[in-house]
């Protein structure tokens, strides 16, 4: 179990899954730097935050910018939007009659991803809300801009267990204030600290041959 003062923001665990280096110099190193995609996703969660917003339909409430944390994995932050459904298996709300069942929901700008960072925060985000109001989770949404269009994605136990083995080892390196090298791909070109991070330097055999090659390309 962490204390609040170990924990570490829950929405880096989206950059340790697409690169550890990139997380590194965000959550350790301070830096940052905004490209078109970065800027455009922070005005989309600007829209969903509405902090601490309720809003009723009917058998469903709406909640914005909850806040929420987790002492077993360390992490804490937002939830663009929780929804809490009517259930009869569901939790106690104070102020609201029944039972209801809270599913979080996380807006992100462009298209579905290749891989599953965006699962990964949803989930940890959902392992948040078990440990806090001591429910269990079986799914949660994404909601995409470009398309418009809502997912469901199931919280499995191989989700959950990339979860707990990611916040572990961020954990870890922040403990020891350590930004690692990763190997350069073509990815490299779509993240905004390209420019900061300087892959091609961690191709070259030093930073001196670097400097040479690129000295040599003037000529």
């Amino acid at each position: 179990m962490y204390t609040e003062e170990d924990y570490l923001m829950l929405s880096g665990i989206q950059h340790f899954a697409f690169c550890r280096r990139q997380w590194a110099l965000i959550h350790i190193e301070q830096q940052w730097d905004d490209n078109y995609r970065t800027t455009a996703g922070e005005l989309m969660h600007k829209k969903a935050h509405d902090e601490g917003s309720f809003e009723k339909r009917g058998d469903l409430l709406i909640v914005r910018g909850l806040r929420i944390a987790s002492r077993e994995l360390g992490l804490s932050g937002q939830c663009d939007v929780v929804e809490f459904r009517r259930d009869e298996k569901g939790i106690e709300l104070f102020g609201y009659d029944g039972k209801w069942k809270p599913v979080p929901v996380e807006y992100k700008h462009g298209a579905p991803k290749e891989n599953n960072v965006d699962e990964l925060q949803l989930c940890a985000q959902a392992m948040c809300l078990e440990e806090m109001f001591q429910t269990y989770l079986s799914e949660g949404c994404l909601y995409y801009g470009e398309n418009r269009r809502r997912s469901h994605v199931e919280l499995t136990e191989v989700l959950r267990e990339e979860v707990r083995k990611a916040s572990k080892e961020m954990h870890d390196l922040f403990r020891r204030g350590y930004t690692p090298n990763v190997k350069p791909s073509k990815r490299c070109r779509a993240c905004s600290l390209e420019n900061l991070c300087v892959p091609k330097l961690q191709k070259a055999a030093s930073v001196r041959s670097y400097i040479e090659q690129n000295m040599k390309a003037d000529d």
